[in-house]
């Protein structure tokens, strides 16, 4: 067992702006539950980044926090292990924000792919809101405020991890060491393509699973999930690579011998689509049905839930407070602190 003193500081968390799905599970969730062994882990439930491309949808933003709480307990994340908390009632990370804001350039944004990506997903143009551009910024000072060294996160999260490393190493070298430099923790499985082929899972383009997902609709979205075009009947050859149904195979299905060997059949035309999707069937709704059973019971203990939420976020702002202490003495702005 490793003492608390000698444990490192994790942090990782997601936007409330619906539920969490398989992609989430297989790109983080799953490390954390490793990490929360290990780590002294906090989780933030970001609803002020949220905002950032959601601001005319608070109502929305606020019902979802719980929801997104209840993922994470039903997961299997231990409120006893993992601090939870809400990034709105956590001022010191906004003011860091605004220091973190100074050193980064608006062409340094602008490069960040996973935001050029999303930008083009919603649209954006030249229309994009400024709050959303520079969440990046926020998403660094989340890390920072607390300290992490380890960040969980998918493969697509790793240009956020590089920025919030930059500006740290950019804090540190102006104002003198002051803040940890993080590293991100891959899960194995750093990428989860949506039911559709698309590269990406994600809930605003609507081709994920969610965790909450129940058996039917659950049967319903893998039988649509896109496999192999040139595979018109079952007795033709298929190709694994670039197949979503092996994809999510690869990613939960526990037996792995059976799975090669599945592999080597579809490719030789003696196994179909039909057969394929209905072994993930089963796979996912054995992984699925513990975590509906757990968030049914945490769905009957609503008070408790406020409860977890507002200590762990009391509990992450005592940890953010010495932070900051640091900081404003680096940046000479402790006035009235001597």
């Amino acid at each position: 067992m490793i003492e608390a003193e000698a444990k490192k500081i994790a942090l990782t968390g997601d936007r409330p702006t619906g539920p969490l799905h398989l992609g989430h599970l297989a790109g983080s969730l799953l490390e954390r539950l490793r990490l929360q062994e290990e780590a002294e882990q906090y989780v933030l439930i970001a609803d002020v980044q949220a905002l950032t491309d959601h601001f005319d949808e608070p109502d929305k933003i606020r019902r979802n926090v719980t929801d997104v709480l209840l993922d994470y307990l039903a997961v299997g994340l231990d409120p006893g292990k993992t601090t939870f908390v809400l990034q709105s009632q956590v001022p010191e990370i906004a003011e860091l924000s605004v220091y973190f804001l100074n050193l980064v350039t608006l062409a340094r944004l602008e490069r960040n792919p996973t935001i050029k990506e999303e930008m083009k997903q919603k649209n954006y143009k030249a229309n994009v809101p400024a709050g959303f551009l520079t969440y990046p910024i926020h998403q660094a000072a989340d890390i920072a405020a607390f300290g992490a060294e380890r960040v969980p996160v998918g493969e697509d999260q790793l240009p956020m991890i590089e920025l919030a490393r930059e500006i740290v190493r950019s804090f540190n070298r102006i104002y003198g060491p002051t803040l940890a430099e993080p590293l991100a923790v891959l899960s194995r499985v750093t990428r989860l393509p949506g039911i559709d082929g698309k590269t990406k899972m994600s809930k605003t383009l609507g081709n994920a699973i969610d965790l909450k997902t129940e058996e039917e609709e659950l049967s319903r979205r893998v039988m649509r999930m896109y496999t192999d075009p040139r595979k018109v009947r079952a007795t033709d050859p298929g190709h694994v690579e670039g197949n979503v149904v092996f994809a999510y195979l690869d990613a939960f299905d526990p037996q792995r011998e059976e799975l090669e060997t599945l592999k080597v059949h579809y490719r030789r035309g003696k196994v179909g689509d039909v057969e394929v999707k209905r072994r993930l069937i089963r796979v996912l709704n054995e992984l699925l049905s513990p975590i509906r059973a757990r968030r049914s019971e945490w769905e009957a203990r609503q008070a408790q839930l406020r409860d977890i939420l507002r200590e762990g976020t009391e509990r992450g702002r005592r940890k953010t407070q010495p932070v900051m202490e640091r900081v404003r003495k680096a940046l000479r702005v402790d006035f009235f602190s001597e």
